[in-house]
């Protein structure tokens, strides 16, 4: 189950990176520039961060073998509905509905996984289901570049529909439908004000980086997003039954683990979307060089990866932490025209 969860997880991660790579032909296809096209991006994270919270309570209402088997029938539905665009507005409305079969995807998945783990297999478990996060950025950015170059990118979508189709049937076999005998109610002002918080503040954030920036609409969406946001931080402490349970926070380790994560992961995050754009669209290599060189950013995670279990289990996560914070900020040290050297000595496209 974790091996099939965890494939699922890596149709979805190849997804979001194999993209980035092909956005400069995209754009051109679609009459726009390659930036404009990150709007399809935000969508597909906006439609996410709004339907996450709920697929908790739809697995306990309805059974997590038959949400996540929907999860991947709308992803790989989507994805083929994808490949078949033709413009930006098709596009964005494609990635809303694949971010659907997403958020529905990997919670309910890692949710079925943890539920049916003994707990002394729980670390090999999570280890699992971490494994696609390493290694879909590592192919994708290189497997984008190449179909890019060779083929075209509308079979960055296509490659799903078969790997979706079997991920389905396996899934049906082998995921029991465990569901709660008696669900919690649906929070309905809970996901209403978390969806409106999280939709105004990403969308505000996207109208940023338009140029000439709509100030007044940017204003407007950002103090809408932030009273929402109070009213829902205001309601899931008060509330019987929270969509979302803030009372985890209490726990020190999961307050600073989720703190310090967010803004790793933020900045982790934009290397695979904004690498491909500056080989691209700055130094004018041809997708396929773009993805080389991305993959040897993730290189390093794959080949850390065996250790971590042991390293953890042996000198525990505090010491781990700190010598790798140690890392990274050494790696602020590199000289500032690194990029450029790397850039003189890469073929350009002509």
């Amino acid at each position: 189950m974790a091996l099939l969860v965890a494939g699922a997880f890596f149709m979805e991660y190849l997804d979001g990176t194999v993209i980035a790579t092909a956005l400069p032909q995209m754009a051109r296809d679609f009459g726009v520039a390659a930036v404009d096209l990150n709007i399809g991006m935000s969508a597909y994270l906006i439609t996410l961060a709004v339907l996450i919270p709920v697929s908790g309570w739809t697995a306990d209402r309805y059974g997590a073998r038959n949400v996540f088997s929907l999860a991947l029938l709308i992803f790989t539905l989507s994805s083929l509905l994808c490949g078949l665009t033709h413009n930006v507005g098709e596009f964005i409305a494609m990635r809303v509905l694949q971010g659907i079969g997403g958020a529905m995807m990997v919670p309910v998945g890692r949710l079925a996984v943890l539920r049916n783990t003994p707990k002394s297999q729980l670390i090999v478990a999570i280890a699992t289901l971490t494994w696609p996060a390493l290694v879909a950025p590592i192919l994708g950015p290189p497997l984008g570049g190449f179909i890019t170059s060779y083929a075209s990118w509308r079979w960055i979508f296509f490659i799903n529909i078969p790997l979706g189709i079997v991920a389905i049937i396996i899934a049906w076999l082998i995921i029991p439908n465990s569901r709660e005998s008696h669900p919690q109610p649906f929070d309905k002002m809970g996901f209403v004000s978390m969806g409106l918080a999280t939709l105004c503040l990403v969308t505000a954030l996207e109208l940023c980086s338009q140029l000439p920036v709509n100030w007044p609409a940017v204003w407007l969406l950002l103090a809408v997003g932030l009273a929402a946001l109070l009213i829902a931080l205001r309601h899931l402490r008060r509330a019987r039954h929270p969509m979302v349970r803030l009372d985890a926070l209490r726990i020190h380790t999961f307050r600073i683990t989720m703190g310090g994560g967010t803004l790793f992961r933020i900045t982790v995050s934009t290397v695979p979307f904004l690498l491909p754009l500056l080989f691209q669209v700055g130094f004018g290599m041809d997708p396929f060089h773009a993805g080389i060189l991305v993959l040897a950013v993730f290189a390093g995670n794959l080949a850390m990866k065996p250790a971590t279990t042991p390293l953890m289990r042996r000198f525990g996560f505090r010491p781990i932490l700190l010598v790798t914070a140690v890392g990274l900020i050494d790696l602020l040290r590199l000289p500032a025209d690194a990029g450029d050297r790397v850039a003189r000595k890469t073929p350009v496209r002509k």
